[in-house]
């Protein structure tokens, strides 16, 4: 099951394809102006209303649409409720878009740490943000990760939560053979894909593995 999850920073004109196949359709607060702009129906708009029109959340709701109206005062962020509710209902993929960018750099941050948490990663589900050409998981240790990036791409390893331990890549400019990334430094910055299919793991540790296209269309 698909779920897509569509927040309220920047948005790609590209990112309208992630939205095919969507079995699940969830706007967060003012994600719903961007999906109404382009004529597309959420099947729940969540959040605390305060960056979306009172008339649209009325528009909305009259078509159709599932409205869940949270306090502005609450322990998570809207996004992080949305994925919840993603989960809550099987999803075993669930694309985040309008995660980055904005004028919140808070916000985007804390979306970013989302992927980190280990709860998402149920055997089998692939949680993700996307923003035109760039795509952003997380990988666990123990775990290893398949590259959607073409040869050319690029691709930067970062840790989160603490050092990552035992780090491989295949396919990579810069390969890395189990070697730590410390947390904090940037070692694993701007590396190349040069080989497809392209891949990373490691043994301990966290990391977010962000693709960023040379050119063209994901």
């Amino acid at each position: 099951m698909k779920a897509v999850v569509v927040a309220a920073g920047e948005l790609d004109p590209r990112d309208a394809g992630q939205l095919v196949g969507a079995d699940l359709l969830i706007a967060v607060d003012g994600g719903g102006r961007w999906l109404d702009a382009a004529g597309v129906l959420p099947d729940l708009l969540l959040g605390d209303m305060d960056s979306v029109d009172p008339a649209l959340v009325e528009r909305l709701g009259a078509a159709g649409v599932e409205v869940q109206h949270h306090p502005v005062e609450k322990d998570a962020s809207d996004a992080e409720l949305a994925v919840e509710r993603a989960v809550a209902a099987g999803a075993d993929q669930i694309v985040m878009m309008g995660a980055l960018g904005g004028a919140r750099l808070d916000h985007e941050l804390a979306n970013l740490l989302l992927l980190a948490d280990r709860s998402w990663h149920a055997p089998q589900r692939d949680l993700r943000i996307v923003h035109g050409g760039t795509l952003v998981r997380a990988l666990h240790g123990g775990g290893r990760l398949e590259l959607d990036a073409a040869r050319g791409d690029l691709v930067t390893l970062l840790p989160v939560g603490g050092d990552a331990d035992g780090v491989r890549t295949d396919g990579l400019y810069y390969p890395l053979h189990g070697q730590r990334l410390a947390f904090g430094r940037s070692r694993g910055l701007s590396n190349r894909v040069e080989q497809v299919p392209a891949s990373v793991s490691l043994e301990r540790g966290t990391l977010l593995v962000i693709e960023i296209e040379a050119g063209g269309t994901r």
